[in-house]
């Protein structure tokens, strides 16, 4: 371990208190995605906690969320950049969970795992190496804090590609795992939408001129729900379906909206032209109606690599060094944005934030002891990348 990533951790020792009350600031705070008000609230609160010697701050404006933050450094000259990704978004509207409150070793509220409770790690770990030796010293640091994550972020996966192009690594500080297991492996998402077209008719005086556009979807769910393999990691859901206007009407419209799951990029490309084929068979077997599908890949898998499990075993020793687990974990089946740099060719593991349960629950906590051996690691990992 380095001089600097020691006097770094060791910095740290006795400032519990400052990570929470940092934690708990954000925390009070609402920033369900669709919530931009409590989100730029948040964003506040974060550039203030990230006003650290030799980090720059730029806010990316959004119209829809909250503004996204991208900090950067400038660090050594002639070294690739480190990445460090998180979001500040949660998924409960006001009223529905809120507040920080204390519960023994716990600490609960929304977004206190998922993911605050990250992007105070990150922020301590940088005040950390800043006052030990300073950032200039260390590779060019990334970091960027998405507002739109939780609905997949349609806006922040861009800013993300923007500004961590050229990493060299790349460490995402999503909820931390029972045993600090490292997520190396994250399924792809998709959805699609199946609408299908018939021909309307009164179900009693014309029936036979109808074409019953929801036989045809019926007949698509039940072969699209077909596709699931589970020893591959395979999953397709039908989670809502609507048609038809009446019972003596034949309907000319349904539609069905389907989620699909995918561990490789070309596993996801053939479930999609499966679901495509399904939809042909479908509607063939129905004269007079046809079934066309919208959507794609919502987010592409987190692939595991060579360059990724060197990776977790690099971050893995500096975690054990802090007195933390360092294993890996099983495939992960809900995406993040570490799909995100993983799909740009980047090294990328996951899962850093502190320890805890219950993420999108209204039981979510963190074990609060983890906090500062899990910014000591990240000060071991970003130091020992100094060269």
């Amino acid at each position: 371990m380095s001089e600097q990533g020691e006097a770094a951790a060791a910095w740290l020792v006795g400032r519990l208190g400052e990570l929470e009350e940092a934690l708990a600031a954000l925390v009070e705070v609402n920033s369900y995605t669709e919530n931009p008000e409590g989100g730029r609230r948040v964003g506040a609160l974060l550039r203030e906690q990230f006003m650290v010697p030799g980090l720059f701050a730029e806010v990316v404006v959004s119209t829809r969320f909250a503004d996204h933050l991208v900090f950067r450094s400038r660090g050594k000259a002639g070294q690739s950049p480190l990445a460090l990704v998180g979001h500040l978004d949660t998924v409960f509207p006001p009223g529905k969970f809120e507040g920080y409150r204390k519960d023994g070793a716990l600490r609960r509220g929304p977004g206190v795992l998922d993911m605050k409770g990250g992007l105070v790690v990150i922020a301590w770990a940088l005040k950390a190496l800043a006052a030990t030796g300073g950032l200039d010293v260390l590779p060019p640091l990334r970091l960027v804090v998405v507002s739109d994550e939780e609905v997949g972020s349609p806006e922040g996966a861009g800013v993300i590609r923007s500004a961590i192009g050229g990493s060299q690594a790349c460490l995402v500080f999503e909820s931390g795992r029972m045993g600090d297991a490292i997520i190396t492996r994250r399924k792809g998402t998709g959805a699609v939408k199946a609408i299908a077209h018939g021909r309307a008719a009164h179900a009693g005086n014309a029936h036979q001129e109808g074409a019953n556009a929801l036989w045809a979807l019926a007949r698509f769910v039940d072969e699209v729900q077909q596709l699931t393999d589970y020893p591959r990691g395979l999953t397709v859901n039908v989670g809502r379906v609507v048609g038809g206007q009446g019972k003596n009407t034949v309907p000319d419209h349904a539609e069905a909206d389907v989620d699909l799951r995918f561990c490789t990029r070309r596993e996801g490309e053939e479930l999609f032209q499966r679901c495509h084929d399904v939809a042909t068979r479908a509607a063939s077997g129905i004269p007079g109606t046809r079934i066309e599908l919208t959507g794609g890949v919502a987010r592409e898998p987190l692939e595991r690599s060579d360059a990724s499990a060197a990776l977790m075993g690099a971050y893995g020793a500096c975690a054990h060094a802090s007195g933390l687990g360092h294993s890996e974990a099983p495939l992960i089946g809900g995406g993040s944005d570490a799909s995100t740099s993983s799909g740009m060719g980047i090294p990328s593991i996951d899962g850093l934030g502190p320890r805890g349960k219950g993420f999108h629950t209204v039981e979510e906590y963190i074990e609060v002891e983890t906090l500062i051996p899990k910014a000591q690691a990240l000060v071991r990992f970003l130091a020992s990348r100094a060269g």
